[in-house]
């Protein structure tokens, strides 16, 4: 069967519009029909086409704003060529009319056409609404006309285009989309605005989560990819949006000025905090990054992952001094980051004598090699539960905070722990833990219906560790600002209604070895601020060394361990029930 070239059927257009075009502005300024005329506007128009911006071959599919414009280019100059031609013998006002309608014809014949072969042929079935009628929001809309979803309203903050439309679409405010939806529930909510603060996420969700049956988002600007449709990468709405706080007077540069161009040591590089620390140190330009972890997996993968030239991998245990030792006489390490530690209360109750090897003794060996070959700093990662600790693990992390505080430094060394509470899906965390039982259908199990944690995102809480230690003059204990305690009942609660299961049923357990209703970030309040309102600092405590080494070489060593903490650690009372 013949197939005619579509960019011939330009020129068919071109001549078939034209004739019209002047056969009705000749009739409107009662003029005889001139051929003549007609026939030579037709052939510079058809030679316009040809040559500027090879119009004749531009697809009416595939027709965007920019074609329109292209098109009013084209005939525009074709006008300036004949009018000079036909000036005197045609009035300007005829001529000038003609091509409005001209332009008017081609325009509306090929958006029509466009708009004819592009309609969608999927049957609606479901409603949406687009928080955000910027490019993003726009963005989605073109790409849902394919799916069953139709989308009703968008929303958008700006007072300027509410009350306006796109594409007979009505933009609303929040206000004003409450009203319309009283007494429904559509079908979906998305949140196009990938630049938004997740404070603002968790707003919206808050005030709109109770008119729509899911809730979904665009990423954030850094993890979106532009040339994927963004149907495709919308994600849920989860747990980490709503609770995450991303603090103010995060200080980039002063980061960037304490990593770049340094060796650093990471210590438990493989973990969750540690592996987030080396993604942010290779971030700020670090001239090598020693990676070591005692477990092969965890260091594999982090090395995978950054995979640079700069990068150095070092499968060591940080409680063999002499093997950690050749790794510091080898490198020698500007700054050292310490986050190698067990940290899982419960198994470190059950396994008391390799939590305190681990957590004390691997900390005493890298202070003491810092110390030794003249790092410009030294920091440890600690936690909430070192106050007034009723754990084991808890313990052992305070007599680290002791040890770092009065040590003794040499003028180029200075040591320095930054206390944080809970990451927010770490590894053996709550959260991946209550992912897991929702999935598996129930129950979820918490400990105690009172029991309360603080909370950060990992990539906050490692920014500011960086952040606090580049401040850091030596014996310092920062704290950072985790916000609010959040009640883990009704976290468990919000993970149910985020996953649309809410009738899974919660179970309380009863609280487990060591563990206390609420965790503590100061032993007592004379903590003092810094420059930032996200980091403070912990008052001092004085120990002296020579006696805390010894007391750690008894612990090592005697029988009654939890009599022994409880010596070097007044405040440690054993919750073991």
């Amino acid at each position: 069967m013949l197939r005619l070239d579509k960019r011939i059927l330009n020129f068919v257009v071109i001549i078939a519009l034209t004739i019209i075009t002047f056969w009705w502005t000749f009739f409107i300024f009662h003029m005889e029909f001139e051929i003549r005329f007609v026939l030579g506007v037709i052939a510079i128009r058809m030679l316009a086409s040809l040559l500027i911006f090879k119009d004749f071959s531009l697809s009416w599919s595939k027709a965007t704003q920019k074609t329109f414009i292209m098109k009013s280019i084209v005939y525009i100059i074709a006008f300036c060529i004949y009018m000079p031609f036909y000036y005197g013998e045609l009035r300007f006002a005829f001529m000038a009319s003609e091509l409005a309608f001209y332009l008017f014809a081609i325009n509306f014949s090929m958006y029509s056409y466009h708009y004819l072969i592009n309609r969608s042929k999927v049957a609606k079935t479901k409603e949406l609404v687009i928080y955000g009628a910027g490019k993003a929001g726009m963005k989605l809309e073109e790409e849902f006309r394919e799916s069953k979803y139709k989308v009703k309203y968008f929303v958008d903050d700006d007072k300027i285009l509410q009350k306006r439309s796109i594409d007979a679409i009505h933009i609303l405010s929040k206000k004003r989309l409450k009203e319309r939806l009283a007494g429904q529930k559509l079908d979906l909510l998305i949140i196009a605005m990938p630049s938004v603060k997740k404070s603002r996420i968790k707003q919206i969700y808050e005030e709109l989560g109770e008119y729509f049956k899911e809730i979904r988002i665009l990423p954030s600007l850094e993890e979106i990819l532009e040339h994927k449709d963004f149907t495709t990468q919308l994600k849920n709405i989860s747990v980490e949006d709503l609770l995450a706080r991303h603090p103010q007077d995060l200080d980039k540069e002063k980061i960037e000025s304490f990593i770049k161009d340094k060796i650093v040591l990471i210590t438990g590089a493989g973990g969750s905090i540690g592996s987030e620390i080396s993604r942010q140190c290779k971030k700020f330009g670090a001239k090598q990054l020693i990676l070591l972890d005692h477990s092969e997996y965890n260091l594999y993968k982090i090395t995978e992952e950054l995979h640079a030239p700069n990068i150095v991998s070092v499968m060591q245990n940080v409680r063999n001094y002499d093997f950690i030792e050749k790794t510091f006489k080898k490198y020698k390490p500007q700054i050292v980051i310490h986050a190698a530690a067990y940290k899982h209360v419960p198994l470190v109750e059950d396994n008391i004598l390799e939590g305190i090897s681990n957590n004390i003794l691997g900390t005493k060996n890298c202070i003491d090699l810092s110390i030794k070959y003249e790092a410009e700093k030294f920091v440890l990662i600690s936690t909430d539960k070192a106050v007034r600790p009723t754990n084991v693990m808890g313990t052992t992390k305070r007599i680290c905070e002791l040890y770092a505080q009065n040590a003794n430094t040499k003028e180029n060394t200075e040591i320095v722990a930054v206390r944080f509470g809970n990451v927010l899906g770490s590894s053996g965390s709550v959260i991946p833990k209550f992912k897991s039982q929702i999935e598996d259908g129930g129950p979820i199990t918490v400990t105690h219906p009172d029991i309360t944690r603080y909370f950060m995102l990992i990539p906050e809480a490692c920014e500011l560790v960086l952040q606090a230690a580049s401040i850091g003059k030596g014996g310092e204990i920062f704290i950072l600002d985790m916000g609010e305690p959040v009640k883990i009942v009704d976290l468990a609660k919000k993970m149910c209604e985020l996953s649309g299961q809410e009738d899974i049923k919660i179970e309380f357990c009863g609280l487990r070895p060591g563990e206390k209703l609420y965790e503590e970030l100061l032993i007592n309040d004379s903590d003092k601020k810094t420059d930032y309102d996200s980091i403070m600092v912990a008052s001092s405590t004085k120990y002296d060394i020579d006696k805390l080494n010894n007391d750690i070489q008894e612990l090592l060593v005697c029988e009654d361990k939890i009599k022994k903490l409880k010596e070097i650690v007044p405040e440690f009372e054993h919750n073991n029930k």
